[in-house]
Protein backbone atom coordinates (compact mmCIF):
# COMPACT_ATOMS: atom_id res chain seq x y z
CA UNK A 1 0.00 0.00 0.00
CA UNK A 2 1.38 3.46 -0.48
CA UNK A 3 1.67 5.60 2.05
CA UNK A 4 2.13 9.46 2.21
CA UNK A 5 5.41 8.46 4.15
CA UNK A 6 6.48 6.99 0.70
CA UNK A 7 6.06 10.43 -0.77
CA UNK A 8 7.92 11.75 2.13
CA UNK A 9 10.88 9.77 1.58
CA UNK A 10 11.40 10.14 -1.65
CA UNK A 11 10.55 13.86 -2.33
CA UNK A 12 10.61 15.69 1.32
CA UNK A 13 14.60 16.21 0.94
CA UNK A 14 14.02 18.49 -2.35
CA UNK A 15 10.98 20.23 -0.38
CA UNK A 16 12.62 21.24 2.42
CA UNK A 17 15.74 22.83 0.27
CA UNK A 18 13.39 24.90 -1.90
CA UNK A 19 9.99 25.98 0.85
CA UNK A 20 10.62 27.20 3.98
CA UNK A 21 8.88 25.12 6.88
CA UNK A 22 7.76 26.17 10.78
CA UNK A 23 9.67 23.72 13.60
CA UNK A 24 6.15 22.00 13.54
CA UNK A 25 6.44 20.56 9.79
CA UNK A 26 10.17 20.15 9.84
CA UNK A 27 9.26 17.91 12.70
CA UNK A 28 6.41 16.18 11.05
CA UNK A 29 8.56 15.82 7.76
CA UNK A 30 11.23 13.30 10.07
CA UNK A 31 8.85 11.67 12.25
CA UNK A 32 6.83 10.65 9.27
CA UNK A 33 9.81 9.31 7.71
CA UNK A 34 11.01 7.33 10.43
CA UNK A 35 7.95 5.91 11.42
CA UNK A 36 7.83 1.58 11.94
CA UNK A 37 11.60 1.86 10.40
CA UNK A 38 14.70 0.72 12.46
CA UNK A 39 15.38 4.69 12.85
CA UNK A 40 12.74 4.63 15.86
CA UNK A 41 14.23 1.30 17.26
CA UNK A 42 12.12 -1.66 17.98
CA UNK A 43 12.32 -5.48 18.98
CA UNK A 44 13.85 -8.95 17.38
CA UNK A 45 11.38 -11.66 18.03
CA UNK A 46 12.22 -15.11 17.06
CA UNK A 47 10.10 -18.48 16.60
CA UNK A 48 10.37 -20.65 19.31
CA UNK A 49 10.23 -23.67 16.51
CA UNK A 50 11.83 -23.31 13.77
CA UNK A 51 13.78 -20.38 14.27
CA UNK A 52 12.41 -17.39 12.49
CA UNK A 53 12.95 -14.26 12.61
CA UNK A 54 10.79 -11.06 12.82
CA UNK A 55 11.33 -7.29 13.38
CA UNK A 56 9.22 -5.32 14.80
CA UNK A 57 9.92 -1.11 14.94
CA UNK A 58 8.29 1.55 16.80
CA UNK A 59 5.37 4.13 15.43
CA UNK A 60 7.25 7.98 15.49
CA UNK A 61 3.61 8.56 18.01
CA UNK A 62 3.46 11.99 15.82
CA UNK A 63 -0.01 13.07 15.83
CA UNK A 64 -0.41 14.16 12.29
CA UNK A 65 0.91 10.60 11.09
CA UNK A 66 -1.86 8.58 9.31
CA UNK A 67 -0.49 5.03 10.69
CA UNK A 68 -0.08 5.97 14.71
CA UNK A 69 -2.62 6.08 17.34
CA UNK A 70 -5.15 3.43 16.39
CA UNK A 71 -5.25 2.23 20.10
CA UNK A 72 -5.40 5.73 21.26
CA UNK A 73 -8.22 6.49 18.68
CA UNK A 74 -10.11 3.63 20.37
CA UNK A 75 -9.55 4.75 23.66
CA UNK A 76 -10.55 8.24 22.78
CA UNK A 77 -13.88 6.81 21.28
CA UNK A 78 -14.64 4.94 24.42
CA UNK A 79 -14.39 8.03 26.42
CA UNK A 80 -15.89 9.99 24.66
CA UNK A 81 -19.19 7.52 23.80
CA UNK A 82 -19.34 7.05 27.76
CA UNK A 83 -19.81 11.12 27.96
CA UNK A 84 -22.63 10.95 25.99
CA UNK A 85 -26.21 12.01 27.57
CA UNK A 86 -28.87 9.82 26.40
CA UNK A 87 -30.74 12.85 24.38
CA UNK A 88 -30.30 13.58 20.78
CA UNK A 89 -27.82 15.78 18.97
CA UNK A 90 -27.18 18.09 16.79
CA UNK A 91 -23.92 18.96 14.17
CA UNK A 92 -23.30 22.28 14.13
CA UNK A 93 -20.26 23.59 11.40
CA UNK A 94 -18.60 27.06 11.51
CA UNK A 95 -16.71 27.67 8.51
CA UNK A 96 -13.94 30.91 8.45
CA UNK A 97 -13.95 33.27 5.20
CA UNK A 98 -11.69 32.48 2.54
CA UNK A 99 -10.45 36.38 3.31
CA UNK A 100 -9.43 35.00 6.78
CA UNK A 101 -7.21 31.93 6.02
CA UNK A 102 -4.13 33.57 5.51
CA UNK A 103 -4.00 35.65 8.50
CA UNK A 104 -5.23 32.25 10.36
CA UNK A 105 -2.01 30.00 9.01
CA UNK A 106 0.13 33.17 9.93
CA UNK A 107 -1.28 32.89 13.46
CA UNK A 108 -2.14 29.25 13.85
CA UNK A 109 -2.37 29.32 17.66
CA UNK A 110 -4.55 32.76 18.00
CA UNK A 111 -6.69 32.54 14.83
CA UNK A 112 -7.52 28.29 15.46
CA UNK A 113 -7.98 28.64 18.90
CA UNK A 114 -9.91 31.97 18.55
CA UNK A 115 -12.41 30.28 15.76
CA UNK A 116 -13.06 27.19 18.40
CA UNK A 117 -13.83 29.54 21.05
CA UNK A 118 -16.16 32.36 19.63
CA UNK A 119 -18.02 29.50 18.01
CA UNK A 120 -18.82 27.58 21.14
CA UNK A 121 -19.31 30.90 22.64
CA UNK A 122 -22.01 32.34 19.87
CA UNK A 123 -24.05 29.33 20.23
CA UNK A 124 -24.06 29.00 23.74
CA UNK A 125 -25.35 32.55 23.77
CA UNK A 126 -28.19 31.73 21.63
CA UNK A 127 -29.05 28.70 23.15
CA UNK A 128 -29.33 31.00 26.78
CA UNK A 129 -32.11 32.88 25.03
CA UNK A 130 -35.43 30.75 26.14
CA UNK A 131 -36.83 31.12 22.59
CA UNK A 132 -34.46 28.96 21.55
CA UNK A 133 -33.46 26.85 24.31
CA UNK A 134 -32.51 28.60 27.46
CA UNK A 135 -30.30 26.30 28.48
CA UNK A 136 -26.62 25.57 28.93
CA UNK A 137 -25.07 22.88 26.26
CA UNK A 138 -23.09 20.02 26.27
CA UNK A 139 -20.79 21.01 23.41
CA UNK A 140 -17.35 18.72 21.71
CA UNK A 141 -15.69 21.30 19.45
CA UNK A 142 -13.02 19.74 16.72
CA UNK A 143 -10.66 21.92 14.42
CA UNK A 144 -10.47 20.76 10.94
CA UNK A 145 -8.29 22.76 8.32
CA UNK A 146 -9.00 21.20 5.02
CA UNK A 147 -11.42 19.69 2.56
CA UNK A 148 -11.66 16.50 1.20
CA UNK A 149 -8.91 17.49 -1.90
CA UNK A 150 -6.78 18.55 1.17
CA UNK A 151 -7.19 22.15 0.57
CA UNK A 152 -6.87 25.09 2.85
CA UNK A 153 -10.29 24.92 4.69
CA UNK A 154 -10.64 25.97 8.79
CA UNK A 155 -13.76 24.90 10.37
CA UNK A 156 -14.95 23.59 13.36
CA UNK A 157 -17.45 20.98 14.04
CA UNK A 158 -19.41 21.18 17.21
CA UNK A 159 -21.49 17.92 18.69
CA UNK A 160 -24.25 19.49 20.94
CA UNK A 161 -26.97 18.09 22.99
CA UNK A 162 -30.52 18.99 21.80
CA UNK A 163 -31.02 20.57 24.73
CA UNK A 164 -29.44 22.24 27.67
CA UNK A 165 -29.54 22.33 31.78
CA UNK A 166 -31.57 25.37 33.28
CA UNK A 167 -30.29 28.16 34.55
CA UNK A 168 -31.33 26.79 38.33
CA UNK A 169 -29.80 23.83 37.81
CA UNK A 170 -33.42 21.48 38.33
CA UNK A 171 -34.70 20.59 34.61
CA UNK A 172 -33.19 19.99 31.06
CA UNK A 173 -35.10 22.01 28.53
CA UNK A 174 -35.73 21.02 24.85
CA UNK A 175 -35.39 23.16 22.22
CA UNK A 176 -38.57 25.56 21.54
CA UNK A 177 -38.55 24.11 17.92
CA UNK A 178 -38.40 20.67 16.91
CA UNK A 179 -36.97 21.60 12.92
CA UNK A 180 -33.79 23.65 14.57
CA UNK A 181 -31.68 24.05 17.65
CA UNK A 182 -31.10 28.27 16.86
CA UNK A 183 -31.73 30.00 14.06
CA UNK A 184 -28.02 29.89 11.68
CA UNK A 185 -28.78 33.45 10.61
CA UNK A 186 -28.52 35.20 13.90
CA UNK A 187 -25.63 32.79 14.80
CA UNK A 188 -23.54 33.71 12.26
CA UNK A 189 -23.89 36.51 12.57
CA UNK A 190 -22.89 36.54 16.61
CA UNK A 191 -19.93 34.68 15.55
CA UNK A 192 -18.81 37.18 13.35
CA UNK A 193 -18.92 39.80 16.33
CA UNK A 194 -16.99 37.59 18.08
CA UNK A 195 -14.13 36.58 16.02
CA UNK A 196 -13.57 40.48 15.22
CA UNK A 197 -13.91 41.71 18.94
CA UNK A 198 -11.39 38.57 19.12
CA UNK A 199 -9.08 39.67 16.73
CA UNK A 200 -8.91 43.23 17.64
CA UNK A 201 -8.09 41.96 21.23
CA UNK A 202 -5.52 40.22 20.06
CA UNK A 203 -4.48 43.13 18.06
CA UNK A 204 -4.86 41.36 14.06
CA UNK A 205 -7.55 43.44 13.04
CA UNK A 206 -5.34 45.79 11.19
CA UNK A 207 -3.84 43.15 9.18
CA UNK A 208 -7.62 42.55 7.35
CA UNK A 209 -9.26 44.93 4.41
CA UNK A 210 -12.73 45.98 5.39
CA UNK A 211 -14.30 43.74 2.82
CA UNK A 212 -13.71 40.93 4.78
CA UNK A 213 -16.38 41.55 6.86
CA UNK A 214 -18.93 41.41 3.84
CA UNK A 215 -18.06 38.29 3.24
CA UNK A 216 -20.57 35.45 3.88
CA UNK A 217 -20.22 33.32 6.83
CA UNK A 218 -21.36 29.61 6.63
CA UNK A 219 -22.76 28.15 9.66
CA UNK A 220 -23.96 25.08 8.74
CA UNK A 221 -26.63 23.02 11.61
CA UNK A 222 -27.79 19.48 11.01
CA UNK A 223 -29.59 16.08 13.42
CA UNK A 224 -27.00 14.30 14.22
CA UNK A 225 -29.38 11.69 15.83
CA UNK A 226 -27.71 10.07 19.56
CA UNK A 227 -24.16 11.55 18.44
CA UNK A 228 -22.53 8.56 17.99
CA UNK A 229 -21.89 8.07 14.57
CA UNK A 230 -21.05 12.03 14.11
CA UNK A 231 -18.33 10.92 17.16
CA UNK A 232 -17.00 8.12 15.43
CA UNK A 233 -16.38 10.65 12.49
CA UNK A 234 -14.91 13.11 14.28
CA UNK A 235 -12.59 10.53 15.97
CA UNK A 236 -10.75 9.63 12.77
CA UNK A 237 -9.10 12.72 12.72
CA UNK A 238 -8.15 13.33 15.77
CA UNK A 239 -4.98 11.97 16.15
CA UNK A 240 -4.17 12.48 12.45
CA UNK A 241 -5.07 15.42 9.89
CA UNK A 242 -6.20 15.54 6.25
CA UNK A 243 -5.38 12.43 4.67
CA UNK A 244 -5.68 8.94 5.39
CA UNK A 245 -3.36 6.21 3.79
CA UNK A 246 -5.74 4.30 2.00
CA UNK A 247 -7.04 7.24 0.14
CA UNK A 248 -3.77 6.73 -1.85
CA UNK A 249 -4.07 5.47 -5.68
CA UNK A 250 -0.82 6.14 -7.40
CA UNK A 251 2.72 7.16 -6.32
CA UNK A 252 4.38 7.47 -9.74
CA UNK A 253 6.47 9.80 -11.91
CA UNK A 254 6.23 12.51 -9.43
CA UNK A 255 2.86 12.26 -9.45
CA UNK A 256 0.31 11.29 -6.45
CA UNK A 257 -3.28 10.17 -7.04
CA UNK A 258 -6.02 9.76 -4.24
CA UNK A 259 -9.45 9.97 -4.29
CA UNK A 260 -12.02 11.47 -1.86
CA UNK A 261 -15.81 11.67 -2.09
CA UNK A 262 -17.44 14.43 -3.22
CA UNK A 263 -19.96 16.59 -0.42
CA UNK A 264 -22.42 17.73 -3.03
CA UNK A 265 -22.67 14.81 -5.42
CA UNK A 266 -21.75 12.29 -2.97
CA UNK A 267 -19.52 10.57 -5.86
CA UNK A 268 -16.07 9.63 -5.53
CA UNK A 269 -13.26 12.08 -7.40
CA UNK A 270 -9.95 11.77 -8.28
CA UNK A 271 -6.93 14.00 -8.12
CA UNK A 272 -3.63 13.88 -9.16
CA UNK A 273 -0.70 16.37 -7.95
CA UNK A 274 2.71 16.64 -8.42
CA UNK A 275 4.35 15.53 -5.35
CA UNK A 276 5.58 19.03 -4.06
CA UNK A 277 2.21 20.38 -4.59
CA UNK A 278 1.21 17.22 -2.53
CA UNK A 279 3.74 17.35 0.43
CA UNK A 280 2.62 21.34 0.29
CA UNK A 281 -1.11 20.63 0.97
CA UNK A 282 -0.33 18.46 3.44
CA UNK A 283 2.05 20.56 5.45
CA UNK A 284 -0.60 23.27 5.28
CA UNK A 285 -2.35 21.14 7.65
CA UNK A 286 0.42 20.69 10.62
CA UNK A 287 -0.73 22.54 13.31
CA UNK A 288 2.12 23.99 16.27
CA UNK A 289 3.27 22.32 19.07
CA UNK A 290 1.17 22.35 22.01
CA UNK A 291 -2.28 23.69 19.94
CA UNK A 292 -5.40 21.79 21.55
CA UNK A 293 -7.70 20.86 18.14
CA UNK A 294 -10.37 19.04 20.60
CA UNK A 295 -12.04 21.01 22.96
CA UNK A 296 -15.00 21.03 25.39
CA UNK A 297 -17.15 23.65 26.45
CA UNK A 298 -20.69 23.98 28.27
CA UNK A 299 -21.44 20.52 30.11
CA UNK A 300 -18.96 18.82 29.31
CA UNK A 301 -16.05 21.48 30.36
CA UNK A 302 -13.92 20.10 33.02
CA UNK A 303 -15.27 22.66 35.40
CA UNK A 304 -19.03 21.69 34.84
CA UNK A 305 -18.89 17.91 36.11
CA UNK A 306 -21.40 18.36 38.98
CA UNK A 307 -24.04 19.69 36.33
CA UNK A 308 -23.26 17.16 33.49
CA UNK A 309 -24.18 14.76 36.48
CA UNK A 310 -27.30 16.51 37.01
CA UNK A 311 -28.40 16.70 33.39
CA UNK A 312 -27.72 12.95 33.45
CA UNK A 313 -30.11 12.21 36.35
CA UNK A 314 -32.86 14.66 34.70
CA UNK A 315 -32.26 12.48 31.10
CA UNK A 316 -31.92 9.21 32.50
CA UNK A 317 -35.43 7.24 34.37
CA UNK A 318 -35.08 6.43 37.72
CA UNK A 319 -35.19 2.76 37.98
CA UNK A 320 -38.52 1.38 39.17
CA UNK A 321 -36.38 -2.02 40.78
CA UNK A 322 -33.42 -2.52 42.03
CA UNK A 323 -31.38 -2.93 39.54
CA UNK A 324 -28.83 -6.19 39.43
CA UNK A 325 -25.53 -5.98 40.43
CA UNK A 326 -23.20 -6.55 37.96
CA UNK A 327 -20.46 -10.07 38.17
CA UNK A 328 -17.69 -10.03 39.80
CA UNK A 329 -14.86 -9.65 37.07
CA UNK A 330 -13.34 -12.92 36.83
CA UNK A 331 -10.12 -13.30 39.04
CA UNK A 332 -6.69 -11.94 37.07
CA UNK A 333 -4.43 -14.76 36.15
CA UNK A 334 -0.87 -13.62 38.01
CA UNK A 335 0.82 -16.22 36.84
CA UNK A 336 2.16 -13.88 34.13
CA UNK A 337 1.59 -10.46 35.15
CA UNK A 338 1.11 -7.75 32.30
CA UNK A 339 2.03 -10.50 29.75
CA UNK A 340 0.84 -10.15 26.04
CA UNK A 341 -0.74 -12.95 24.28
CA UNK A 342 1.70 -14.88 22.20
CA UNK A 343 2.28 -14.39 18.35
CA UNK A 344 1.83 -17.07 15.90
CA UNK A 345 5.19 -17.50 14.11
CA UNK A 346 4.07 -16.85 10.43
CA UNK A 347 6.51 -18.59 8.80
CA UNK A 348 5.86 -22.24 10.45
CA UNK A 349 2.45 -21.57 12.45
CA UNK A 350 2.83 -23.87 14.99
CA UNK A 351 5.59 -22.18 16.97
CA UNK A 352 5.23 -18.32 18.90
CA UNK A 353 7.37 -15.48 18.82
CA UNK A 354 9.82 -14.84 21.50
CA UNK A 355 11.03 -11.09 22.18
CA UNK A 356 14.94 -11.52 22.25
CA UNK A 357 16.18 -8.55 21.75
CA UNK A 358 15.80 -4.57 21.76
CA UNK A 359 16.66 -2.40 18.98
CA UNK A 360 17.94 1.27 20.27
CA UNK A 361 16.03 4.26 19.02
CA UNK A 362 18.55 6.32 16.59
CA UNK A 363 18.91 9.76 17.08
CA UNK A 364 16.66 12.16 14.59
CA UNK A 365 19.56 13.28 12.66
CA UNK A 366 20.36 9.85 11.53
CA UNK A 367 19.16 9.81 8.13
CA UNK A 368 17.09 6.78 6.93
CA UNK A 369 18.96 4.30 5.27
CA UNK A 370 16.92 2.17 2.40
CA UNK A 371 17.70 -0.47 4.77
CA UNK A 372 16.35 0.91 7.55
CA UNK A 373 13.32 1.70 5.84
CA UNK A 374 11.87 -2.45 6.13
CA UNK A 375 8.57 -1.95 7.58
CA UNK A 376 7.67 -4.07 10.94
CA UNK A 377 4.21 -5.70 10.79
Amino acid sequence: MIEVADILRRHGPAYRQTHPLLPSQQKVLRDLVRCRTAACGGHVYECDQCGHTQYSYHSCGNRHCPKCHGQQTQRWLEQHREQLLPCAYYLLTFTLPSGLRSLAYANQKAVYGLLLSCAAAALQKLAWDPKFVGGQLAMLAVLHTWTRALLDHPHVHLLVSAGGLSADGQRWVHPQNPAFLVPCFALSKIFQGKFKAGLKKLGLSAQLPPSVWQQKWVVHCQHAGSGAKVLDYLGRYVFRIAISNSRLEAFDNGQVTFRYRDNRTQQLQHVTLSAEEFIRRFMRHVLPKGFVKVRSYGLWSSRAADKLRKARALLSPAPTTAQPQPPNPPARDHSTPNSQPQRTCPQCKTGHLICVRELPRLPWWILVTPAQQTRGP
